[in-house]
């Protein structure tokens, strides 16, 4: 499993204008090439009168697979910009389907490559991206007495807290990475001077909004 990972935030839309032709980008998320395939088609339904909806896809954890269509573009002019705009975010599991709109002005191959890797860009800027991060459930169980002192700590630390329990004693729910969590236990078992006791429950993956844009 990866420790961490980018994707589209979500399927959404973004469009420019170049010398009157439309490029209306869509973006989404998929996770196997037949739903990537199905999706496409369902664009070319939508869009049965544009001039073309090229695309681009990355399917798995370091890419395996990769693909582009032209869909009669000049080789190498729209799917492939397309792809490498995907490829350059570290994105995986992401969709882009370019739809153009001719506008009657042809734009030259140097043209056409800029706005179809542009308009992509300026999609995954409008659209976001997420974080998603591989993420252990740690269940620290302590007396009420400690329990200032490990929130204090937690507040203070990168490491989140997903829920606190109180019964007879507080059982504190911590989200630590997956590469950090032994050394969260040991930073918790000098807080807490040894006392309490530190479990594990599940690993799931967490994702936040990722503000860093590459262009």
């Amino acid at each position: 499993m990866l420790s961490r990972y980018l994707t589209v935030k979500e399927t959404g839309q973004h469009e420019i204008e170049i010398k009157k032709s439309r490029f209306i980008c869509t973006l989404a998320r998929v996770e196997t090439e037949d739903l990537a395939k199905q999706f496409i088609q369902n664009i070319k339904k939508e869009h049965w009168k544009a001039s073309h909806n090229c695309s681009a896809f990355v399917i798995g954890d370091r890419h395996e697979i990769q693909r582009s269509n032209d869909d009669g573009e000049p080789a190498g002019t729209a799917g492939l910009p397309m792809l490498e705009v995907l490829k350059k975010r570290n994105l995986i599991n992401t969709l882009a389907v370019v739809t153009r709109y001719f506008g009657g002005t042809e734009l030259g191959k140097g043209g056409l490559i800029r706005a179809y890797g542009g308009v992509v860009s300026e999609a995954l800027d409008v659209i976001g991206i997420s974080e998603g991060r591989l993420q252990q459930e740690v269940i620290v169980k302590i007396d009420y007495s400690n329990h200032g002192k490990l929130e204090n700590f937690m507040e203070q630390s990168s490491y989140g807290i997903k829920e606190t329990l109180f019964t007879d004693v507080v059982n504190v729910i911590c989200m630590v990475d997956d590469d950090q969590v032994e050394t969260f236990q040991q930073e918790v078992t000098n807080i807490l001077n040894g006392q309490g006791t530190i479990t594990l429950g599940e690993k799931n993956y967490f994702e936040t909004d990722y503000l860093t844009k590459v262009h």
